[in-house]
């Protein structure tokens, strides 16, 4: 290929060597386990998706497009989470590959989207076969690792059910945790580097515009990101359960990490009153503190601060108890007998269980979350059976316009709207004039047809011929957009 890629990464055999490369994230965790890769070129068919067979034909009747839609690539359902480190892009390597891409004869747009659970190549191409062999091997060039090495793990996906596919993806219908949210703003930031690069033209921008109202849509109609799948919305979740609403509520947070931080984002959105942050490290504490308008105390003044909280979400790494019976009966007087809820995210446990015994003292460790966890999975799992159906109805939306870029129907629908419009304009011009005959009607009419012909003579030839024949599905979108003859 020429000059290296910009931060081309060595990975040896996976028995031999992992790589130390940190993929993007998307807020999930990578499956593993006993999970079975596809083998030889099967297909492996994830979720409901529908994958290609063999060599067929987009279904475009008798016409054949010019230009293929063609998705390869591999997820946590496929591909080990060693591989998938491997091969993983970094923004600059991004960048670079659409550059090769945008070089490669056998692939006219493309968009790379890769994340901690995928890694997919979104390509218009001529040549379905020539566009996955080009992608392949830009893959094994840029990661240096040899396409036997990973070719088993590979979907490849044409026509609708590329289409699909990638509804499903924006959608969060193919993700790890069904509902997730991260996956579309990782898909839309894919989309924002193509455009940059230039590497997306007519058709994948049609597409992804439709992707991200698709991902909309299925959000907005479905409950499918509406029950909490994580341990601190989890936690959030259970405590509006409890109080009912939390706006105005004091919140006593004890450590500062990434899962403490989740919670306040999510404790901010439900208009909770005044956080206070715990931290041992007390910097970091002030730290979390002033990014959330809260205040930070040091470890010290927790019992004080126990009389004042309502919520208590507690998340350190101690061995031992940071909130004890003793403690909490103590400032149960002070606090009235005001109920005070514990959420206890930690492994080994903060809180003691032991509190559960005062009055208006309510523990909640992390097991009882994950049944709410659970339940709320298979709630979302229900939900996403109503975002297929909206993803079936995308789908053969977008085979119309797919469909309309090829020459014939343009022209005839072109042809029909110039036709409509004079036959509305005779008939209006007829009827105020009732002094002509038949006869003179019938010759406006034929004078019409005849200058719609001369009209029309030029722009058809252009469209049939070869005056556009490089970038013919450019013109007959723009053909289609200035006559508005799409109707959806």
């Amino acid at each position: 290929m020429g000059n290296s890629p910009v931060g081309k990464m060595v990975c040896c055999p996976l028995s031999v060597v992992r790589c130390n490369k940190q993929p993007t994230t998307d807020d999930r965790q990578p499956a593993t386990g006993n999970r079975q890769p596809a083998t030889g070129n099967r297909q492996p068919a994830t979720g409901n998706r529908q994958p290609t067979t063999g060599n067929r034909q987009p279904a475009t009747g008798n016409r054949q497009l010019t230009t293929d839609i063609v998705l390869l690539g591999f997820n946590h359902k496929t591909a080990p989470v060693e591989l998938r480190e491997c091969l993983a892009f970094s923004q600059d390597e991004i960048a670079a590959a659409l550059e090769a891409f945008q070089k490669d004869p056998a692939v006219r747009e493309s968009v790379l989207i890769s994340t901690c659970n995928r890694v997919e190549i979104l390509m218009a191409a001529n040549d379905r076969l020539n566009a996955a062999t080009s992608a392949k091997k830009h893959i094994s060039e840029f990661k240096n690792i040899q396409v036997d090495q990973f070719e088993d793990t590979l979907y490849i996906h044409e026509g609708d059910a590329a289409v699909r596919h990638i509804f499903r993806v924006a959608s969060s219908l193919d993700s790890m945790v069904v509902g997730e949210p991260q996956i579309l703003g990782q898909l839309k930031e894919a989309y924002r580097t193509a455009i940059l690069k230039k590497t997306s033209g007519v058709i994948l921008n049609r597409l992804l515009h439709k992707t991200f109202s698709v991902a909309k849509r299925v959000r907005t109609e479905t409950g499918i990101g509406d029950r909490a799948v994580s341990v601190s919305f989890a936690a959030i979740e259970l405590g509006r359960k409890i109080f009912g609403v939390l706006e105005g509520k004091k919140v006593l947070l004890v450590g500062a990490g990434e899962m403490a931080e989740l919670a306040v984002e999510h404790l901010i959105r439900n208009r909770v009153g005044e956080i206070f942050v715990a931290n041992r490290t007390f910097e970091r504490g002030v730290e979390l503190a002033r990014k959330f308008s809260g205040k930070a105390i040091r470890f010290e003044e927790i019992t004080d601060c126990l009389q004042q909280a309502d919520i208590v979400i507690s998340s350190t790494g101690s061995p031992n108890f940071v909130i004890t019976r003793k403690q909490v009966k103590g400032s149960m007087r002070g606090r009235k007998n005001r109920p005070v809820f514990f959420i206890d995210i930690a492994v080994p446990r903060d809180i003691d269980p032991d509190i559960n015994r005062l009055s208006n003292a309510y523990v909640y460790d992390i097991d009882d979350l994950k049944g709410v966890i659970e339940e709320n999975i298979d709630d979302r799992n229900r939900e996403a059976l109503k975002g297929e159906r909206i993803i079936d109805e995308a789908v053969i939306s977008f085979r119309r316009w797919y469909d309309s870029l090829n020459v014939v129907p343009t022209i005839v629908a072109l042809r029909k709207k110039m036709d409509d419009i004079a036959e509305a304009e005779i008939r209006k011009t007829l009827n105020s004039l009732n002094h002509l005959s038949e006869d003179d009607g019938q010759a406006i009419r034929r004078m019409t047809e005849a200058m719609i012909n001369k009209i029309l003579h030029d722009p058809t030839l252009f469209l049939k011929n070869n005056g556009c024949l490089k970038d013919r599905s450019a013109y007959l979108d723009i053909t289609r957009k200035l006559f508005k003859l799409d109707e959806f």
